[in-house]
């Protein structure tokens, strides 16, 4: 999956060229040059003055690449902003100087059909849920019956937006063990990302 980031700067911040040093770094989006069949994710660097560059270029990548994945790289990230980028299209949204551990992350959990945001604006997306999905408790019991008894808790926490960080302080384990166990659980549910492992073990009664 080819990367390209489009930023006004010339060269990329250290993190992109860490996490992707074969991507093409771009101030602006020419399709006839970089147009492929290749699945592409396009990583759009803005700053809060380009809202309209914003739409008009992820309408110009949707027009030209069926294929592609946005991300939207802010150096000032607000909810208001993600949830902007998201309506327009966008599967993710991240800081800019993001380091590149979590750079990756975003694009493999994009890759496999997810969607990645700010640990704020996803703890207030669950709450919202919360209050839509109202999963019986059968069904819930059901999906956490497929996970071992740790990678039980470690859902358990994720689905309550809880960062790893948060999780690995709670259950007293590491960060490394809780990102494998959620991991795991992701996989054995079919889950895409930790939105959709909150739904799938929200309990809210309609």
């Amino acid at each position: 999956m080819q990367d390209i980031f489009i930023s006004p700067f010339s060269t990329g911040l250290h993190g992109w060229v860490e996490a992707f040093p074969k991507a093409r770094i771009t101030d602006f989006l020419m399709p006839a040059k970089v147009q492929t069949n290749e699945a592409i994710i396009f990583w759009l660097h803005m700053n809060p003055d380009r809202q309209e560059w914003l739409a008009n270029t992820i309408t110009l990548i949707q027009q030209n690449y069926t294929q592609a994945k946005i991300v939207v790289l802010t150096n000032s990230p607000n909810q208001a902003e993600a949830l902007h980028a998201m309506s327009l299209g966008a599967v993710a949204y991240s800081h800019a100087y993001s380091p590149a551990n979590v750079l990756a992350e975003i694009k493999t959990v994009i890759s496999h059909g997810g969607v990645w945001m700010g640990q704020d604006l996803l703890k207030r997306l669950i709450e919202v849920s919360s209050t839509l999905a109202g999963n019986q408790n059968a069904q819930v019991t059901q999906h956490l019956s497929l996970l071992t008894n740790r990678e039980k808790q470690v859902a358990i926490e994720a689905a309550k937006g809880l960062s790893n960080k948060e999780i690995a302080r709670i259950l007293a384990i590491t960060e490394r063990t809780v990102k494998a166990h959620l991991s795991a659980a992701f996989e054995r549910l079919g889950a895409k990302d930790r939105l959709h492992l909150a739904l799938m073990l929200n309990k809210n009664q309609k």
